[in-house]
């Protein structure tokens, strides 16, 4: 796992990785914008139209609501950005595979538009219900301080285990072997997700994180499968 992030890091600077960090980022944050924008609109029909309480009061509305708004796009920064991630994941997993394992490469299938949409929807709904599943248990560990945070960590590290996984599993297996596939990979998915969910949580590291976690997925399900070659 050590070695995988060392070589998923020297290779940030690779024309792939930037032009999808780009597309990533501008995508994502759009994403976040067009989100924002509309819960303040919402704010101030509510409050001036709804409840006619005249223009000031929808001002302050807006005010809070993007305040609220703000705090919800760190919150959810990781769930758009996978998501994200996951339309061009293709590329950056194809940049690794030409790179350290091109005997990988060669038997590689695009991952089709619609199974790349597909996923990333799944990833956002699972995200948002495991975690809403989870939200009596994070409110009950407030009191101990460090509880909602070390089960929000382990929780979301299994989750973004399996959906970087599955990005680069999606390339070589069809559908009806990913199961077995997450069965023989839990742990290291798992150690993964804990990576990238560390990744996320640091300040303007978090832009990268996808990116880093999607290439060590690729060395990992290499190396775990024994198709090494090239460079690897």
């Amino acid at each position: 796992m050590i070695e995988s992030f060392f070589l998923s890091l020297a290779q940030l600077g690779d024309r792939a990785f930037l032009r999808v960090l780009a597309k990533s980022l501008a995508l994502t944050l759009v994403l976040l914008a067009l989100v924002g924008a509309g819960l303040a609109y919402g704010a101030r029909w509510v409050t001036t139209d709804v409840f006619v309480l005249g223009d000031d009061a929808g001002t302050l509305a807006v005010i809070a609501t993007v305040i609220v708004a703000i705090g919800l796009a760190w919150l959810l920064f990781r769930i758009v950005a996978i998501a994200v991630i996951g339309l061009f994941a293709d590329e950056v997993v194809e940049a690794v595979e030409a790179k350290h394992y091109p005997a990988a490469l060669a038997t590689a299938r695009p991952v089709p538009l619609g199974r790349s949409l597909a996923m990333s929807g799944k990833s956002v709904l699972r995200a948002v219900a495991v975690n809403l599943f989870f939200v009596p248990l994070y409110l009950l560990l407030l009191a101990t301080g460090i509880g909602t945070a070390a089960v929000f960590f382990v929780v979301n590290g299994w989750l973004l285990g399996r959906d970087l996984s599955d990005m680069v599993a999606a390339r070589h297996l069809p559908p009806a072997a990913m199961p077995a596939e997450r069965r023989a990979s839990g742990g290291r998915r798992f150690l993964l997700g804990l990576v990238g969910t560390g990744l996320l949580l640091i300040p303007f590291v978090n832009f990268v994180a996808p990116l880093i976690g999607a290439a060590m997925a690729t060395h990992g399900f290499h190396r775990r499968r024994g198709k090494g070659g090239g460079n690897a």
